[in-house]
């Protein structure tokens, strides 16, 4: 986009701008709002949360402070931010009155248009300056207090080209975040197709001229006549980690795996805990963990498994993880891994469900199950299948992530650029209809080109 008729200058005060229009103004934050400190119950005020998509009603999971009258007040058209100056971003433009944690920066604006104030403050280049004015120990507690950020330096744009610079930035994201939206939803469709491969071949192999046999389970229907049910416990060993209280964790020693360490394709080390080796050998060593062992989480709520290689061998898994292995040489460990990702897997798990939710399975509820087992060479040949038809289908999702990475890279240049005076939008018409996916597609393909 080009930069049309504007003349630049060197902030005289900036100096983490190069340039700005000659008649925008260099102008101290204080100068544009006034801080709103006025303390509300959120009885009287309904209770806001703030986020990195701006201010909404309180979340579900957002922790219940009960603090009653000590909350602040928050107005329509006021901006929100995190005084815990980490990076990310939580704030934004109100469209509610309520109320939010004491936590955070409440400001009116007085000398500024709302909407652009939003995309302004939410902006890069405002939120490394934001951290820099900051101070503190470790970043989590790094803190920007109000009388420090009431004198960041700030470029602000005449009134009526704020309103022309929000209006172009509100019709472009737009554009922008139905392209994303879209893009995401493509990738949900692909990982369902990945999902029904895998289902229909632990359930029916991959020979689509195999004689079928009732299977003798009404939900499952018919398998290859040549398959056998067979109860999950007699062909795959199963055992979940020990509860070990914190007071035996210790800073050396053995590995205890957590759930963070089983989120890849191999176990790792991250987020562990450790133990005495003597007390392992004398308590926990039947635990031990050994090489090509399958690592999953007894948590419902989760599809997780990693596979135990020697970089963690030997360690303990902790309660709630639930190693597996092959019993006898009919079963092949990847196909225990591809079975416990299947479908086939998880309605047995939803339909040992009691009451409305199952929070956590363990071994009670494996001893129920079963699992459904060709002959080991069509276990590999199904093994070799899937490898094929993940990796085609795995191409496509990074190709689309990259896409995405690129869109959203564009996406955060462009707001930096229309707010720090970049991009002239002054004269800009804002067509009614253009090609959505071309458009973004195309802009970003340029802007990572020229950049």
């Amino acid at each position: 986009m080009a930069m049309s008729n504007y003349i630049y200058q060197k902030p005289k005060k900036i100096d983490w701008l190069n340039q700005i229009p000659a008649h925008w103004k260099e102008v101290r934050l204080g100068s544009l709002f006034t801080q709103r400190k006025e303390k509300v119950s959120d009885i009287d005020y309904s209770p806001l949360s703030v986020t990195k998509n701006g201010v909404v009603p309180q979340l579900d999971n957002a922790a219940k402070s009960n603090d009653g009258s000590n909350r602040k007040l928050v107005l329509k058209g006021d901006f929100a931010i995190n005084s815990r100056s980490d990076r990310k971003g939580s704030s934004g433009v109100s469209i509610y009155d309520g109320s939010v944690s004491l936590i955070y920066i409440v400001l009116k604006p007085i000398k500024i248009e709302p909407r652009y104030s939003e995309y302004l403050l939410k902006s890069y280049y405002f939120k490394e300056e934001y951290y820099r004015y900051g101070r503190g120990i470790v970043e989590d507690l790094w803190t920007t207090r109000y009388s420090e950020m009431k004198n960041m330096l700030i470029p602000s744009a005449p009134l009526k080209e704020q309103t022309a610079i929000a209006n172009f930035l509100d019709y472009k994201l737009e554009k922008i975040n139905r392209f994303i939206t879209k893009k995401k939803q493509l990738i949900e469709l692909l990982i369902e197709q990945k999902s029904a491969i895998i289902n229909k071949a632990v359930t029916k192999g991959i020979n689509t001229n195999v004689k079928l046999k009732p299977s003798g389970i009404e939900w499952l229907g018919d398998i290859p006549e040549h398959w056998e049910v067979r109860k999950f416990s007699n062909e795959i060993f199963f055992q979940e980690g020990p509860g070990i209280m914190a007071v035996d964790f210790k800073d050396t020693g053995v590995p205890l795996i957590r759930i963070s360490g089983v989120k890849d394709e191999y176990v790792s080390l991250y987020g562990c805990n450790f133990l005495d080796p003597a007390k392992v050998e004398k308590k926990w060593g039947h635990f031990k963990l050994e090489i090509g062992d399958i690592i999953i989480s007894g948590s419902a709520s989760t599809e997780l498994s990693s596979e135990v290689n020697k970089a963690t061998a030997g360690a303990i898994a902790y309660t709630g993880l639930i190693r597996l292995k092959p019993r006898k040489p009919t079963i092949k460990k990847d196909y225990i891994k591809l079975f416990v990702g299947s479908k086939l897997f998880h309605t047995q798990i939803d339909l040992q469900k009691t009451g409305s939710t199952m929070q956590h399975f363990g071994p009670t509820h494996l001893k129920r199950m079963f699992v459904i087992l060709p002959s080991v060479a069509e276990q590999e040949g199904i093994l070799s299948f899937i490898d094929n038809e993940s990796f085609k289908v795995n191409k496509i999702i990074l190709t689309i992530e990259k896409e995405l990475t690129l869109v959203e890279e564009y996406k955060t240049a462009l707001i930096a650029e229309a707010v720090t005076g970049k991009i002239n939008v002054r004269d800009l018409e804002i067509p009614q209809q253009e090609t959505l996916l071309a458009m973004v597609a195309e802009e970003a393909e340029n802007y990572n080109k020229e950049n």
